[in-house]
């Protein structure tokens, strides 16, 4: 638009948000800006994250004047990688007061705003994630487990654009309060992958973040999935997104 001369004598001063104060109010509360959202984001990586993930990781929008701290755990196994991070964050004199922990996976690649939409979502959940699916076609959505019945973890339906409850997600972009890891009566190591014959000739296999939402609901916390935020799936071997 070519600028014109004008002449401005008066005239509205009050500015856009102002005329519309109750709206503003809500935006704010939504958001949780105003509160304490300090925040750990937890990485385990190979060693090499993909120039994508790198990318997303970039656009991230963190929250104006809270505390982010980003952590990579190199070379250990995803489970010990988890409970080392929880661990780290509890003993360290500063991170020990943080309020969240935010799981960020090396193949994972959530939008811009997700992590405004999940602390949208998290007041009425201990837990909360961005949904993406499992690599390949017919990729499963990772929610699982209807929380109106038996603890299961069976794949369920995503409800489109809603923040959708659960006994479990993955663990590729997910939110956690950090009083999960005070309350005793989540035993301890928190993570753990199963891949083991039992005594009586069965088998035990399970990844680590079901393993630890399944002692979460034991415990009586609640999780869901905010289907909002929309998180790809890398594929580097095929350079894929699914």
């Amino acid at each position: 638009m070519k600028d014109e001369p004008t002449i401005i004598i008066g005239g509205d001063v009050q500015g856009v948000h102002h005329l519309k104060p109750n709206r503003t109010r809500q935006r704010i509360r939504e958001g949780k800006g105003y509160r304490d959202l300090s925040t750990v984001m937890v990485c385990p990586t190979r060693g090499t994250i993909p120039a994508r993930v790198v990318q997303a990781m970039m656009d991230m929008v963190p929250l104006m004047n809270q505390p982010f701290v980003r952590m990579f755990i190199e070379r250990m196994e995803v489970a010990a990688a988890y409970n080392a991070a929880v661990e780290t964050i509890l003993t360290h004199p500063a991170l020990s007061n943080f309020k969240y922990m935010l799981t960020f996976e090396e193949d994972n690649m959530p939008p811009p705003d997700g992590l405004h939409r999940l602390f949208e979502s998290v007041d009425e959940y201990a837990i909360v994630a961005g949904l993406y699916y499992t690599k390949g076609d017919g990729g499963q959505p990772m929610i699982y487990g209807d929380p109106k019945g038996v603890l299961t973890f069976q794949p369920q339906v995503p409800q489109v654009n809603k923040v959708q409850e659960c006994n479990g997600t993955g663990m590729g972009f997910t939110l956690f309060d950090m009083n999960l890891f005070r309350d005793e009566s989540i035993p301890k190591p928190w993570f753990q992958t199963l891949n083991e014959w039992t005594p009586e000739g069965g088998a035990r296999v399970g990844t680590q973040d079901l393993f630890f939402m399944g002692n979460a609901r034991r415990a009586g916390y609640r999780i869901a999935s905010d289907n909002r935020v929309k998180v790809g799936h890398y594929d580097a071997a095929n350079r894929i997104v699914w």
